[in-house]
């Protein structure tokens, strides 16, 4: 009996996907929970497993294609996948009779014929990255594949063909430099178009709504690290024998910012239609960027948490990030973020705020710098902090006041209790 396979309830808001690969073809065996394919939704992208285990039956969705929730991607039907049919043995008088051939006389004019390659074997690759292969002449054995277990996707292929991953064939070589100027409709020479995945539109579409809604603006401080990173040093290693987790930042700057947020609440709340809604929790947005775009996971109920706690749900949070293994859930009902462009090496930035969230903390990279104190010039390692921030709820003194806050946590870490 045929197993029906139907895109999943996605979450919270989201009623459609679309199909970004097949890891699998009609014909192929199929175990259970194995991945058939995998969706990519305006949050996270998804893999879908079998249900049953038996030979997939039929593509109903292709790569590509956008579906809805409860949509029919395709079947499972029983059997343990095609196989090949042995081919027939010769009659015993076919086997003793020698076949003649005939002689064929050769003009001397008559040209060598050229043979052609042996076609590549396409049989293993999804439809999307079979249809750039044969359409590019590559040969898919000389491509290195990103995709799951080394699987050749859609991309590998684009690249391949505009020279990053195999050269191109010849005769594609010859035809180019025999046709200067003759490109493919909207194409210029030496530009390659990409169709945008689903989640680069929608950070495009919500970043863009963040500017044209809020009234935004960003405040700057500045933090001297020196004690922090004393205290962290000094405590790192006892701290990790005890909770099994690393002592960073992040978890420092959380509390830090709790701190904060209890003390100046309009920078945790938010605006719906004519009203202010003020949250008596915090769950704590944290960018993580990834291969495939920026994700802003959420730690809940982070007022209650301590450091060992957090430093934990952050591990977690980007490990399931780079893995996209993150859920729905994961990323929705956030009420303040945290980025950090530091870890790239950014010096200051005026971060976005992730609506309908009215202040995000931008983070940056430490650097030695001279600084006054007690009227001498000492090297201390210093970093930039930034606020942005909806003025609409918060107001100027309120946003100044959130962020000297922070800084005198960080500069005197004691006052957040370790816990050790």
């Amino acid at each position: 009996m045929a197993s029906e396979i139907r895109v999943p309830t996605l979450g919270e808001s989201v009623t459609e996907a679309t199909i970004a690969q097949w890891y699998k073809k009609p014909g192929d065996a199929v175990a259970m929970d194995e991945p058939l394919c995998e969706l990519e939704t305006d949050k996270v992208t998804i893999e879908i497993p079998a249900q049953s285990a038996g030979v997939l039956a039929e593509v109903v969705a292709g790569e590509g294609d956008t579906v809805e929730v409860g949509a029919l991607l395709g079947s499972i039907g029983e059997g343990t996948g095609a196989e090949p049919a042995p081919a027939e043995a010769p009659s015993q008088a076919e086997a003793a009779t020698p076949v003649e051939e005939p002689e064929q006389p050769i003009a001397a004019d008559t040209p060598t014929p050229i043979t052609a390659p042996a076609a590549a074997d396409t049989s293993g690759l999804s439809p999307a990255a079979r249809r750039v292969v044969e359409e590019h002449g590559l040969d898919p054995t000389q491509i290195s594949g990103t995709g799951k277990d080394g699987r050749l996707t859609k991309q590998d292929a684009l690249n391949a063909a505009s020279g990053g991953g195999q050269a191109a064939p010849q005769a594609t070589r010859q035809a180019t430099s025999a046709a200067p100027g003759q490109n493919t409709p909207n194409q210029t020479v030496g530009e390659e178009r990409v169709k945008m995945t689903r989640l680069r539109k929608t950070i495009a579409a919500r970043l863009k709504e963040s500017q044209n809604t809020a009234a935004q603006l960003t405040t700057f401080n500045e933090v001297d690290m020196g004690a922090l990173m004393e205290l962290r040093r000094d405590y790192k290693d006892l701290f990790e024998q005890k909770y099994g987790a690393r002592l960073g930042f992040m978890s420092f700057f959380a509390r830090a910012c709790v701190t904060a947020l209890r003390e100046i609440p309009a920078v945790n709340a938010e605006i719906a239609d004519d009203e202010i809604i003020y949250k008596n929790y915090i769950n704590m947005g944290v960018a993580v960027g990834t291969e495939k775009g920026l994700v802003v996971p959420v730690i809940r109920d982070v007022q209650n948490m301590g450091l060992a706690d957090i430093e934990l749900a952050v591990a977690d949070m980007g490990r399931k990030a780079r893995d996209g293994k993150l859920a729905i859930d994961d990323l929705q009902g956030g009420t303040f973020t945290m980025s950090n462009g530091g870890v790239y090496g950014s010096l200051m930035s005026t971060p976005i705020l992730n609506m309908p969230q009215s202040g995000i903390l931008g983070m940056h990279k430490i650097q030695d710098r001279p600084m006054v104190v007690d009227g001498e010039v000492v090297v201390r390692p210093m970093m930039y902090l930034a606020l942005s921030y909806d003025h609409r709820i918060v107001d100027g003194k309120e946003a100044v006041t959130f962020l000297v806050r922070v800084k005198e946590c960080l500069e005197t870490p004691e006052r957040m209790l370790l816990d050790i």
